[in-house]
């Protein structure tokens, strides 16, 4: 008999066996009857030679090692015939886990997505990110190294492969490709680049990594294109390669296509292009800097790398002449790449989020685990019966773990479904500025984990009550009248338990979850400084290559802004690098050395965030002046040079602290050669980089930059918000906006749009996204635990109806009898609580982070989520206590 016969064709194969058996039976009755006997007698003698017929055909079956299977094939069979039976059951278990099992894998996939997938290079674990740094380990604000430093590191380290470099993931670059001009992202990097992490183009050449790094040589104006950038631009022509193409109006010629999914820097919506670095003689100054990436040696640790380029490090420092300099560059930082894309607060809120998940799905493993109890329980005496026909024990839990396994098997399905839903809904709720970008696709992992997920689910439901069902004793189930045995005694005292389990994670869902809603009101409740209403907010991408040479201020922004302010309907515009709790273009100054101040008796270098604006921002905005004045329309490039701080930088940095209008009059930093910027005003704090608190803030006056600024380089050419005051509906405005930027320049069609009010909702980040999900966590894993209360007291009331009727019969009151439950229920419900809200102190540390104006254990907070189970609790268990009070006695004792 073949292999696969055996196995998919159980009844064939029985019918084979049994003809071989009757034929077998045949010869042996014709041998008989060769001899004398009657066929009667001759098939009598033969069967009684030959033995049990049914125990052969058992022994045989046995043989052929797949008797499991088939035995259950017939227990899939008998489930469905069983859940059909009980469709209500069979419906609560699905959605029920359905629910548990949705949330988790949805958590999974975005934490697979940002956290988990491996990089698209080979072997990415010996990839490192290499920062110089300070004397006492800190890295440099600005981060990277100079040029002559990563040569030295090349040349005379011994733990490292190889060290490439690069600059950029600057936006405002624009590839002209087959009649469109797309916006991408642009990596210089050093010809090794992508040896260095391992991967090379599917179609050319790439770099030329023998060229002199200070020469033009062969990879002089040459670029290599993702497969995203070539798919979108050229339609992937392949004869595109060696061909000139245009990148910001300058021509390169392609090297190289990129194998479709590599990316570089973390996951971005934009298309990815790579140039290589153009070094200078600025670069033998040790002036201009660099972002590393090294790859070690097979078999070497991080420390061993880290403290071989210290060492080479503290030698390399003492070139530099500026004592400054030489202690802000005296070490080295090595960090593991991969755990450098992923800021540590959202790994830290996908993890706490994939607990909270993880725990709700065990909640809802917990109410099935009960319901599975009430149902064996229901069905003892079917279960006897089996074990009384001689039913093993073994048998009898995989007829019942089978049972688990469909209904584990059908929530998967439903359960996907729902996961794939709530991805694509997640996706549309995650703040823009978080590196997160989701696709609800299946792959192999996340089926691996929805496939150890059902196992898991039907283990943990169905095994243990498997097991208790199957080693109930026969003879107690047979008997009528028979149901308060011990065995039944102790299966409530479990099922008792798994309920106050299920109240307790409850709590700690609903806890956390209250703590975000408290922290996200504080949030909306902070005092911004600033106006958000009627003010609509365009993120422009400038092209700087349209405006090579010339000055931006008086070519571009200044001509736009008169016409956005013709508009119809515009009170007032302006133009800034970044909008208050924007998230486009943040950047910091640092100013190191003295005379610039002191801090607590210090010399530390002055660090704010910085922002060029135009003079119609307080119009805007309406920021209030503590003191001194707001830039006006006398701020022009041959004016003084002028600057504004706020509250916060003058009480960090002013002469005297104690006074912030000691501030007016300070020299900040040189705008123009020998004409550096003069503070003359000081803002009232705003938040304008932060929620949370004030920071400190430096602005200066966009008329002021011209191209010899030097600032003019960092701000200009990069990318511009322009925010306006208008009574006019989005619907109408955003049109003619875009009609007008599309005129003043073709990039500018692509303008995103937003509402200042929507910059605030999106600057509360992970906070709300948090929030909402423990909204949905907690309030599902409250309604498991309900019903899963409720289940419990309604099967206890079904249980003793008897005793409950004979207590009436007796004398008892039937609110005696409404108390009996509802005691019995605050007795589940009180242990959950204290349990619980032990669990949500231990476990508020896990939310801490992401908490404003609240405290990780408050006592508020606790005490409302615990009234809310306790109320949620007593109305579960007033309808079976009602249903206990009503118990008529006679009815009670008859169906005894």
């Amino acid at each position: 008999m073949g292999f696969w016969k055996r196995i998919f064709r159980f009844e064939r194969a029985k019918s084979d066996l049994d003809a071989e058996i009757e034929s077998h039976l045949a010869l042996a009755a014709a041998d008989k009857r060769d001899r004398g006997a009657t066929p009667e007698a001759a098939r009598t003698v033969a069967e009684r030679e030959f033995g049990n017929a049914a125990l052969v055909k058992d022994t045989v079956r046995s043989m052929w090692g797949w008797v499991w299977l088939e035995s259950l094939q017939q227990d899939i069979k008998s489930a469905l015939r069983q859940l059909r039976r009980s469709p209500g059951f069979s419906f609560t278990v699905i959605a029920t886990l359905a629910f548990g099992i949705a949330a988790a894998t949805a958590m999974f996939t975005v934490v697979d997505d940002v956290l988990l997938r491996p990089l698209p290079y080979s072997h990415p674990e010996q990839l490192v990110a290499i920062d110089e740094a300070g004397i006492h380990g800190t890295p440099d604000l600005n981060r990277g190294a100079a040029y002559l430093d990563l040569r030295s590191w090349q040349e005379q380290s011994k733990t490292f492969q190889q060290i490439a470099y690069y600059t950029g993931g600057a936006r405002g670059n624009f590839l002209e490709g087959s009649g469109t001009s797309l916006e991408v992202n642009l990596d210089n990097v050093s010809p090794n680049f992508f040896s260095a992490l391992g991967v090379y183009p599917q179609l050319g050449r790439g770099f030329d990594e023998a060229v002199d790094p200070f020469t033009d040589g062969k990879n002089a104006n040459t670029i290599v294109l993702s497969d995203a950038a070539w798919q979108q631009a050229f339609g992937a022509d392949r004869t595109i390669l060696g061909k000139d193409v245009h990148l910001n109006g300058q021509a390169y010629a392609v090297a190289g296509i990129m194998p479709k999914g590599f990316t570089f820097g973390g996951r971005s919506d934009s298309p990815q292009v790579w140039t290589t670095v153009h070094l200078t003689e600025a670069d033998k100054q040790r002036q201009d800097r660099y972002r590393a990436i090294g790859r070690l040696k097979e078999g070497v640790p991080l420390a061993a790398a880290q403290a071989d380029l210290r060492t080479l490090q503290a030698q390399i420092a003492k070139n530099y002449e500026d004592p400054n300099v030489r202690e802000s560059r005296t070490s080295v930082i090595v960090q593991s790449y991969p755990d450098t894309l992923v800021d540590a607060d959202l790994k830290r809120a996908l993890l706490a989020l994939l607990a909270a998940a993880g725990v709700l799905w065990l909640i809802a493993c917990v109410n099935v685990t009960n319901l599975f109890l009430v149902r064996a329980t229901a069905r003892r005496r079917e279960i006897a019966v089996r074990g009384a026909l001689g039913a093993s024990r073994r048998r009898i839990m995989q007829q019942l773990f089978s049972e688990g396994l469909v209904l584990s098997v059908a929530a998967s399905l439903l359960g996907s479904l729902l996961a794939l839903g709530a991805i694509k809904i997640f996706a549309k709720q995650i703040p823009s500025h978080l590196p997160i970008y989701l696709v609800a696709r299946a792959n192999i992992t996340i089926l691996l984990v929805l496939a150890g997920l059902t196992l898991l689910s039907t283990v943990f439901s169905s095994m243990w009550p498997s097991f208790l069902a199957a080693h109930m004793p026969i003879e107690p189930a047979l008997r009528q009248g028979g149901q308060q045995s011990g065995t039944n005694r102790r299966q409530h005292r479990i099922r008792s338990s798994l309920v106050v389990a299920e109240i307790a994670m409850s709590l700690t869902l609903l806890a956390a979850c209250g703590l975000l809603l408290r922290t996200i009101y504080a949030l909306r409740h902070v005092p911004l400084g600033f106006r958000t209403d009627h003010i609509v907010v365009a993120n422009l991408v400038i092209p700087a290559y349209r405006f090579a040479d010339r000055n931006m201020t008086t070519e571009l922004y200044q001509p736009l802004l008169e016409r956005v302010q013709h508009l119809s309907g515009v009170r007032a515009a302006t133009l800034m690098t970044e909008v208050p709790l924007g998230q486009t273009f943040n950047m910091i100054l640092s100013l190191a050395g003295k005379g610039y101040g002191s801090h607590r008796g210090e010399d530390d270098p002055i660090t704010a965030n910085f922002r060029a604006v135009s003079p119609e921002t307080q119009q805007v905005f309406g920021f209030s002046m503590l003191t001194g004045r707001y830039f006006n329309q006398h701020d022009t490039a041959g004016s003084q040079p002028v600057a504004v701080v706020n509250r916060t930088f003058a009480r960090l940095y002013a002469p005297d602290q104690q006074n912030p209008r000691s501030i007016l009059g300070m020299q900040l930093l040189s705008m123009h050669k020998n004409r550096p910027a003069e503070v003359v005003g000081v803002l009232d704090d705003a938040r304008q980089s932060s929620i949370m608190q004030p920071r400190a803030e430096v602005e200066i006056c966009i008329p002021q930059m011209t191209p010899d600024s030097t600032s003019y380089l960092a701000i200009e050419g990069k990318v511009m918000d322009l925010a306006l005051r208008t009574d006019r509906p989005l619907s109408s405005i955003i049109p003619e906006l875009r009609t007008l930027l599309r005129q003043t320049s073709p990039e500018f069609a692509n303008a995103t749009f937003t509402t200042m009010d929507q910059v605030v909702a999106d600057s509360y980040g992970s906070q709300t996204l948090a929030a909402h999900l423990l909204e949905l966590f907690g309030g599902t894993a409250l309604l498991l635990c309900v019903s899963g209360l409720y289940g419990l007291l309604a099967y206890v009331v079904a249980q003793r109806t008897r005793e409950i009727g004979l207590r009436i019969a007796l004398g008892a009151q039937r609110r005696q009898a409404l108390w009996l439950v509802l005691r019995q229920a605050g007795a589940l419900v009180i242990a959950g609580v204290v349990i619980g809200t032990a669990l949500a102190i231990a476990s508020g540390r896990l939310v801490r982070g992401f908490l404003y104006g609240v405290a990780e254990h408050d006592l508020r907070t606790l005490l409302t989520v615990a009234l809310l189970l306790l109320i949620s609790g007593g109305l579960a268990a007033y309808f079976p206590a009602r249903k206990a009070a009503k118990v008529d006695p006679i009815e009670a004792l008859r169906a005894e």
